[in-house]
């Protein structure tokens, strides 16, 4: 069953003599649990695509469908609150807001669900279990190392199970054998919750690791 598609998508940025193509085309399948890296040059329209994927960004031209919807096709509250439910983000930095603890950064999406305040913050103490982080619950990302602030960002995109998760170079911003480890969290985390994801990166290393490599 196919997740997420996108079909014949364009970018255009400008017109006349200052027009800049940034996507000319691109089609992509995502099914659920499978893991697709997209890799190329920087400039190359990966960040673009994702947002257009994500909902983020309409296309010049082509379509995007979610869980059988069309994306584009419908209001704009709708689709904020599709992807609440069914997306999750990460992105090269972590965007952790400074003043919350770890725990309460990972529970926000669900308050933001209006779930009990309660209930979110064990969901969100689970999740950070889940990525080897219980000790630092209590911690702010001022203390905490910077994989260890990626792993609370990625904690934050997977505790609502969404059946997607689009990250763009969720590790570019650490070394590399920290990114090593990261995504190795990650993707372990992807597929014992048997979402899709499709992830952006520059490093062919950990791009090899995914299902699929498509290349823009």
């Amino acid at each position: 069953m196919t997740l997420l598609e996108g079909k014949g998508l364009k970018m255009v940025f400008g017109d006349g003599a200052g027009e800049v193509v940034a996507l000319a085309g691109v089609d992509l399948m995502l099914s659920r649990g499978e893991t697709v890296a997209v890799v190329g040059a920087s400039g190359a329209g990966k960040s673009t695509l994702l947002h257009i994927l994500g909902g983020l960004e309409r296309p010049t031209s082509g379509e995007v469908w979610l869980e059988g919807r069309s994306l584009y096709d419908m209001p704009d509250a709708q689709r904020t609150r599709l992807r609440n439910t069914a997306l999750g983000f990460v992105y090269q930095f972590h965007h952790l807001l400074p003043e919350f603890t770890a725990e309460e950064n990972v529970a926000m999406p669900l308050l933001i669900r209006r779930l009990p305040a309660g209930q979110a913050r064990q969901q969100a103490a689970e999740m950070l279990a889940a990525v080897g982080l219980e000790a630092r619950r209590s911690h702010t990302p001022a203390m905490l190392s910077g994989g260890e602030r990626q792993r609370v960002a990625i904690a934050r995109a997977l505790v609502t199970q969404p059946s997607c998760v689009l990250a763009d170079e969720p590790t570019g911003n650490l070394d590399r054998q920290t990114a090593s480890r990261v995504f190795e969290v990650f993707l372990d985390r992807v597929r014992n919750q048997q979402c899709g994801l499709v992830v952006v990166t520059h490093d062919p290393e950990l791009a090899q690791r995914c299902d699929r490599v498509i290349s823009l």
